[in-house]
Parts: structure tokens; C-alpha cells; sequence
């Protein structure tokens, strides 16, 4: 479609107030102002827990108004590409990939200057003048609007071609799902061999990390506590160990597993106290603790288990864009793909009440029906 018989509006989902439902609506069409923004029409939109927790208004901040199009995690296609963004090889019908972060990056703080020389385990940050971790950026969906709307502007410095093989609907999980978990990977150096746990293995992220350490080589240990996601868990690692936390203890899940030592490395997915103690009692001496989940009232970390036992904590947001275009050739090349349930923009309001229910997996609106 080019800009010459672009709609003069689009329909979008908002949120009005915090804990509102979705409301479908109609809005004049965004316009691309900085050189670097790309008109996208945006073609699946995948759903985080993070947008639940924005539209509850429990992150201090987010969104900076109301009413707020949530959605972090999406792909599309261009339909304008200004002037910087078209100089970077991007034109109309280009299929891309966002994963929200970067949105207007400032070029010249620390975090932009580094570039390549921020080091994140097996990972660089990106090219100097960019960087996904600027502290004066937006987010598509969390500052800016996002990927719940028929059209959206994006920052051509933080966007991903997609790889062939890979649909739009597929893609736009691993936008944040999958990204998160394989820095969380790439940060904490997983290598083949290695026993990696995963304490929420069935969830949107879990099941895909499950995926991306057995690819890698290392073996995964999962663990969750419902019924539907311990079903997932097993279905899309089916040689992996997977342990039911309602009935077996942490300091007997090693014993269950590969190693009697402990875990090398375990991701915490859950937001509860609970969930990090049992992630902590899983690793062996040395072993390496990652945080990618973020509860309000944060984690008690206990000083013996990191003085005594020598235990390592490490955290991820997101990834850099590198790490991005990395983790979506790996998926493509290893078919690690998400478990997902679609529906159409009008039904998104259908779509947040079954995540609610806690199934695992990844529900993402697919804006082609």
C-alpha cells in the first residue's frame, strides 16, 4: 500500500484507566515524524505479561497517558519509510520485526557511545549511537503506542528483518518472549553440556527457553506448578526432565535431573518470593542465578546462599538488536517456535481473559483475519 491511498484512520485497541478493559476504537492514522520512523502496518501482535501489568497501572509511570495501544512484541510491514530509515535499506512492503525497545534513542549516553564494547556474557551491544538500552528511549507499547492497532510508527534503528521460513504470527512472539530468554542465556554463557533450570517452564517465555537450551546443546531441568503448563513444558521438551513443584522439593529436583550437585544455571520466570527461593536452592556451589521477571515488591535475597555458596545473580531486560537478529536466524535455522493460540484485534479482550487463565503458551492477535 503506499502512502498515496493510505486510510485516514485505523481501528485500534486502547485502554482507557487503569484495569479497564480493551476498547476497540477508531483513530486518525500516526504519522512518521523523525527521519528515522517507519509507518508499519502491523500484522501480529503477540500478547506479554507485561501489558497486563502496564494496563493495571502498577508500573510507576507507564504508560506516561491514557488512553494507552499496548504491545511490545510484533511485526508488520512498511508502508513509509523517512528519509534515515530508507537510507538504511528499508522500503515499502519490507517484512520487519520489533520488539519495542530503542524508540528514539539519544546517540551520545553512555549506553549509546559503548556500542559493541558493552559486554552481556556471550553478547556485544550494537553499533555506537544506538543502543536498545539508552535511558532516555521510549517503548513501542509501554511509552509509545504499540502493536494492538491496524498501524503504528517504529524507530528503523531497533527493528529486524524477519527470516524467511518464519511467519508474521510466529515472529511476533519472540519479539520479547524469545528475546529475553536467549540474553538471559547468552548473558549467563550457557555452553553445551550444561544443566540449565527453568522455574516456570510452561509459561509464554519458559516454553521457549526450554526450547533455545536444548538446541544449544545444554539440558534442560524445568519446573512448574500447574497442571496445563507442566503439560506444555513436557511437550516441547520431551527429553528433558520436568518436575512438578507442588510435589517435589527443591533440594530433591537435582536428584531428579542431571546433576546431584545442582543446576549450572536457572532462570526465574515467576513473580513470587516463592519461586526465586526454590530457583536459589536448585543451584549448585558457583552456580548462576538469572532474573528476568520484576515483582512490584522485588526479591529477598538471602546473604548466606551468596557468601557461603558462592552463588552468582544476573539480570536481563530484553536484548540489544544484535542479539535479537542472533536469537531469530537461531530460531529459524533450529525451529524453536511458540506454542500459539490466535485471535483477531476485535477479540482481544477474549484473548486477555484465556491468558488469565494460566495455560502457557503465547496468544497473539494475527491481524490478516
Amino acid at each position: 500500500m503506499s502512502s498515496t491511498n493510505l486510510p485516514s484512520s485505523m481501528k485500534a485497541q486502547v485502554i482507557e484507566s487503569p484495569n479497564a478493559p480493551y476498547k476497540l476504537v477508531s483513530l486518525p492514522l500516526p504519522q512518521p515524524q523523525d527521519p528515522h520512523d517507519i509507518l508499519l502496518r502491523v500484522k501480529a501482535a503477540s500478547y506479554c505479561h507485561t501489558d497486563a501489568v502496564v494496563a493495571s497501572g502498577a508500573l510507576p509511570g507507564l504508560p506516561p497517558t491514557w488512553p494507552h495501544i499496548n504491545c511490545h512484541e510484533f511485526t508488520g510491514e512498511v508502508v513509509i519509510a523517512n528519509s534515515a530509515a530508507a537510507a538504511l535499506g528499508f522500503t515499502p512492503g519490507a517484512r520487519l520485526a520489533v520488539a519495542g525497545h530503542g524508540f528514539h534513542c539519544c546517540g551520545v549516553c553512555e549506553e549509546c557511545v559503548a556500542g559493541p564494547e558493552i559486554e552481556l556474557g556471550d553478547l556485544r551491544g550494537d553499533v555506537p549511537g544506538v543502543s536498545a538500552y539508552c535511558p532516555t528511549s521510549g517503548t513501542c507499547g509501554l511509552t509509545h503506542p504499540g502493536g494492538f492497532a491496524e498501524y503504528v510508527v517504529v524507530d528503523a534503528r531497533q527493528v529486524n528483518r524477519i527470516p524467511d521460513g518464519l511467519t508474521d504470527v510466529e515472529v511476533a512472539p519472540l519479539m520479547c518472549a524469545g528475546m529475553t530468554v536467549f540474553t538471559a542465556l547468552r548473558k549467563a554463557s550457557v555452553r553445551p553440556g550444561m544443566v540449565v533450570g527453568v522455574v516456570g517452564a510452561g509459561g509464554g517465555l519458559g516454553h521457549l527457553a526450554m526450547q533455545f537450551i536444548e538446541k544449544i546443546g545444554a539440558k534442560p531441568l524445568g519446573v512448574e506448578s500447574a497442571d496445563e503448563p507442566l503439560k506444555l513444558a513436557r511437550e516441547v521438551a520431551p527429553e528433558a526432565t520436568i518436575v512438578d513443584a507442588r510435589t517435589t522439593e527443591a533440594n530433591e529436583v537435582c536428584a531428579k535431573g542431571e546433576s546431584k550437585k545442582g543446576v549450572d544455571v536457572v532462570l526465574v520466570l515467576p513473580e513470587s518470593q516463592k519461586a526465586f527461593d526454590y530457583s536459589m536452592a536448585m543451584l549448585r556451589t558457583r552456580g548462576t542465578c538469572v532474573l528476568v521477571s520484576f515483582p512490584i515488591a522485588g526479591f529477598h535475597i538471602s546473604a548466606g546462599d551468596m557468601i557461603i555458596r558462592h552463588l552468582n545473580i544476573l539480570s536481563v531486560l530484553g536484548g540489544t538488536l544484535s542479539a535479537t537478529e542472533e536469537m531469530l536466524q537461531f530460531a529459524a535455522k533450529h525451529g524453536v517456535k511458540a506454542k500459539i493460540e490466535t485471535y483477531p484485534l476485535e477479540k482481544l479482550n477474549e484473548l486477555v481473559a484465556k491468558y488469565g487463565q494460566g495455560a502457557g503458551g503465547k496468544y497473539v492477535v494475527d491481524m490478516t483475519v
